[in-house]
């Protein structure tokens, strides 16, 4: 008949009378049947979203069954609505949020962390506690809770890095009471850098060894794309006193990991942002934004004031650069000078 709906998609329609696109569908009911899988319109697509109906037909308007966005499903984000508001669903209930955040644990990851310690700044100066926490409701129970309203900024550590990464991304910049929050990472205070590692120390070795000295949050041996040991490696622990404990006897005694007498070298950890970078906004606080922003981005034109010195740099830039790699080659020369005497002078030593 002139005007109806066309037959279903190849694949199989659930079961249950067709419905057509007009008014006379049933609004934000069910499709009889449900979708099925291969089947026609309303599937979702793996990230959760519906697939829209092919032309000419499909499901009635309203009809479509509502699947939660991809990232509340698999990375479970908190459900929507606004900060320390409660949403009509119920996916931020403790029970059914912990089981499906699982999926994303790591096998063995800790909970509660320094890497899930988080700092908001720009915060109101009147804020409370228990509105801070709030705040933070939808994304469980916190472990630490600190606020420091003279200087409008706060502290707070949820229970695993997923949660935390996500509370990030919803809350930052988020408007409160005529003021932008700043939610980013706060700086791990108790993190140590490691180097001079035998290419057969595992991050499981590394744990151990270094557990003597308090308890450890992570401890990984950093690797190259290939999976090798740099020889370099990170060591998280769960307090200061632990990390300076080891920093004191490793940097005043001799560390060894393995059976090779080499020591391995104890540095504090370097820790930069690479991730949020500068914005905009933060480069205006700047008094010389202005002058320097005048001239927009370009290239040197060849013969003029700003090109000749700008070879300058890029010379003296060329130079450094020769003199790193000198050293590196005459440095890693030494090493295996040095490797070698010492495997000499151990067989002698045993022998």
């Amino acid at each position: 008949q002139t005007g109806g709906p066309p037959p279903p998609p190849t694949g199989g329609p659930g079961p249950g009378p067709k419905q057509g696109p007009g008014p006379g569908g049933p609004k934000g009911g069910k499709m009889p049947g449900g979708p099925k899988p291969g089947g026609g319109p309303g599937l979702s697509t793996p990230g959760g979203h519906p697939k829209p109906p092919h032309r000419g037909g499909g499901e009635p308007r309203g009809g479509r069954q509502h699947h939660p966005p991809y990232h509340q499903q698999h990375h479970q984000g908190p459900p929507p609505g606004g900060p320390g508001g409660r949403s009509e669903e119920k996916i931020s209930d403790s029970e059914g949020f912990k089981a499906n955040l699982s999926l994303l644990r790591r096998p063995g990851e800790k909970t509660y962390t320094q890497r899930c310690r988080l700092f908001v700044g720009n915060l109101p100066a009147d804020i409370t506690e228990d509105e801070f926490k709030r705040l933070f409701a939808k994304y469980g129970e916190p472990g630490e809770v600190f606020i420091n309203k003279g200087k409008g900024f706060g502290f707070i550590k949820l229970e695993s890095r997923a949660l935390a990464e996500i509370a990030k991304a919803e809350l930052d910049d988020t408007p409160m009471r005529g003021r932008q929050l700043r939610v980013r990472f706060a700086t791990h205070a108790a993190a140590l850098s490691v180097r001079n590692l035998s290419p057969y120390v595992s991050n499981e070795l590394l744990e151990e060894a270094f557990s003597q000295f308090g308890p450890i949050e992570r401890a990984v041996v950093i690797v190259d794309d290939r999976g090798r040991s740099t020889g370099k490696g990170i060591v998280e622990f769960a307090s200061k006193p632990a990390a300076r404990k080891a920093f004191e006897r490793c940097s005043e005694g001799v560390f060894l990991l393995t059976t090779t007498p080499r020591p391995v070298i104890v540095e504090p950890l370097e820790q930069l942002d690479d991730e949020d970078g500068l914005p905009e906004k933060l480069a205006q606080k700047n008094p010389m934004y202005q002058k320097e922003r005048e001239t927009p981005p370009r290239f040197a034109q060849h013969g003029t004031f700003e090109y000749e010195y700008s070879q300058r740099w890029k010379s003296l830039d060329e130079m450094e650069k020769q003199q790193r790699e000198q050293v590196e080659k005459n440095m890693k020369d030494a090493k295996d000078k040095l490797e070698s005497e010492m495997e000499d002078a151990y067989h002698e030593h045993q022998a």
